[in-house]
């Protein structure tokens, strides 16, 4: 091992969200797992037995040759990444954090906390400055707690940014159309998506407009000022696979056209893309000119899974713009925006 990787454990590893982080981590330049953590039931089990593995790529080699521990302080890591279940993850993370861990999660409980970051790299990365703030007001030391949103909330917020920077956004109506990974596993019974959509996802519609306004607002004298753009939305679940795609009207405080708000899109760069960092795509929203695009199978693994494309603008009678968003749910929507997150956190001295 490198003395300048970093050792990372995952924990919730044996779950969905924990299996694409084992997938992506691996070979990553910076990061080398070094452990998986889980729950009493997989403890102590070789990573191939405890973990019934989903994704279109084989174990990797290294975590074949692991074993399972429990998710408690003492692993054998600085960093880790939690894909853990909402049900524990609380008092787990911050256990950890309190521990001295860097704690990069993916879990919900505690993106609202207002001293805890919800980051998006390319939306506000300068936000991971309040992670000061955290350790003093918490007595942490070295340890600290950030978050990555909702898998929906990301792929609208990267749309919404360089629009809300070029032209401004009073109102956003956005309606998702939300892949069945994104239940996890077991997930959705057979009988009830097949051959139908469910217009109920619980708790999501008010993540989306909650957390949109925490990753939109601006970070200042140690609070996250949230945006004062006003969100609606409606979440269904669909018979598709992997990508989430949401149908979005914006209310603008400037005037533009499709040509302007295109460009805007497609011009977008943020700090991942000036950093150069291991998983930021080149192209962070990708432009698609199509009439029938995006669609899930063609567009949601551009750029490895990273990048949010765009597509159908034109304007809406309704309100200003509308068009429609697609991202990968458990890549950019989860595990990989996690990952980028704890690369930007390096990059700014939080990982030392």
């Amino acid at each position: 091992m490198s003395k300048h990787e970093i050792k990372v454990g995952i924990l919730g590893a044996t779950g969905a969200v924990g299996q694409r982080f084992v997938q992506l981590l691996e070979n990553h330049p910076w990061f080398r797992v070094t452990a998986l953590a889980a729950s009493e039931r997989s403890a102590g089990r070789p990573y191939p037995e405890a973990a019934v593995w989903r994704l279109d790529t084989p174990i990797p080699e290294a975590a074949r040759e692991m074993s399972v521990t429990l998710c408690e302080p003492g692993l054998d890591c600085d960093l880790v990444f939690s894909g853990l279940d909402s049900s524990v993850a609380g008092p787990i993370e911050a256990a950890f954090a309190a521990a001295g861990y860097a704690v990069v999660s993916n879990s919900k409980n505690h993106r609202m906390d207002d001293d805890v970051p919800l980051l998006v790299p390319e939306v506000n990365g300068d936000h991971c400055r309040i992670i000061d703030y955290q350790r003093k007001r918490r007595g942490y030391d070295r340890g600290f707690i950030a978050t990555n949103p909702n898998c929906s909330t990301i792929g609208l917020t990267m749309a919404l940014k360089p629009i809300a920077d070029h032209f401004g956004i009073r109102q956003v109506a956005v309606t998702t159309m939300q892949a069945l990974s994104g239940a996890g596993y077991p997930g959705v019974p057979s009988l009830e998506i097949l051959d139908n959509v469910l217009p109920y996802i619980g708790e999501e519609e008010d993540k989306m407009e909650r957390e949109t306004l925490k990753l939109l607002g601006r970070f200042r004298d140690n609070r996250i000022e949230h945006s004062g753009i006003v969100v609606s939305a409606q979440c269904n679940r669909v018979h598709v696979q992997d990508g989430h795609m949401e149908c979005v009207s914006v209310s603008l405080e400037k005037e533009t056209d499709t040509k302007g708000l295109a460009e805007a899109l497609r011009n977008h760069r943020g700090l991942p893309q000036e950093l150069g960092l291991p998983f930021a795509p080149r192209h962070p929203v990708i432009v698609r000119d199509e009439p029938d695009r995006p669609q899930p199978r063609m567009d949601r693994d551009a750029e490895n899974g990273m990048a949010v494309t765009v597509g159908r603008i034109r304007p809406c009678p309704v309100l200003d713009m509308k068009f429609v968003v697609l991202s990968h749910n458990t890549i950019r929507g989860a595990a990989g925006t996690a990952i980028m997150n704890a690369e930007l956190l390096r990059t700014q001295g939080y990982l030392d």
